[in-house]
């Protein structure tokens, strides 16, 4: 993890912080971290080979983004949500992934599915394995592939945000849920593209992407 130090010294600062920023975003939305756990940016600062300024606006920034909470004695932990939170959230991927899946449609060739299909083994994969943080990055990867097709980075952006809010409660519910297969919605998902069915597809992908949370909030 000191790679991100690699920067040359005029690259330092903003390139710094973007690459930490960038790192810890992508640990805490594929759940590498559990809800409620503690950061300090001594320690961040120390784990990634870098000062305490990018360490500080890293951290900034992924609180802005609720993907951090700081406390008013200014300790900083990853969320810890509240069943009425996590029914929140899943309320909001329920009306965005439909609705980008929707407008992915149109442009899903075969190629695209093909891909899908693919990173659909990759799930089952790390499903087999027992790898939680592995299925998390590769489920997101199958919704994010689709979604890119959809050609609505506005809505992406939102719907990233909230992947990021529920990545260390994504994890917790991994644990729970016990998966032993991938998704059996993912192959609803793909045939519903093949089919060029986008009521189907909206059902799919509606019941893919909160069936669990549900479950979890319930």
């Amino acid at each position: 993890m000191s790679m991100l130090l690699n920067a040359r010294p005029n690259e330092a600062g903003t390139s710094a912080h973007d690459r930490l920023y960038r790192t810890l975003r992508g640990q805490i939305m594929h759940g590498e971290l559990t809800p409620g756990a503690a950061l300090t940016l001594r320690g961040v600062a120390k784990q990634f080979g870098v000062s305490m300024t990018p360490a500080r606006e890293a951290v900034r920034r992924l609180v802005a983004e609720g993907a951090l909470t700081l406390s008013s004695s200014g300790r900083v932990a990853t969320p810890e949500l509240s069943n009425e939170r996590i029914e929140e959230l899943a309320a909001l991927r329920a009306l965005l992934e439909p609705e980008l899946a929707s407008r992915a449609l149109p442009r899903a060739h075969m190629a695209l599915i093909e891909r899908l299909q693919t990173i659909n083994g990759t799930v089952a994969e790390v499903v087999s394995r027992n790898d939680a943080v592995g299925y998390i990055r590769a489920n997101l990867e199958f919704h994010r592939t689709l979604y890119l097709r959809a050609q609505a980075p506005a809505m992406l952006a939102l719907t990233e945000t909230v992947w990021l809010q529920l990545g260390p409660t994504m994890r917790a519910l991994y644990g729970r849920l016990g998966r032993t297969e991938p998704p059996r919605h993912h192959k609803t998902i793909l045939a519903a593209l093949r089919a060029g069915d986008e009521p189907g597809l909206r059902l799919a992908v509606r019941t893919d992407v909160t069936q669990g949370l549900r479950m979890l909030a319930g």
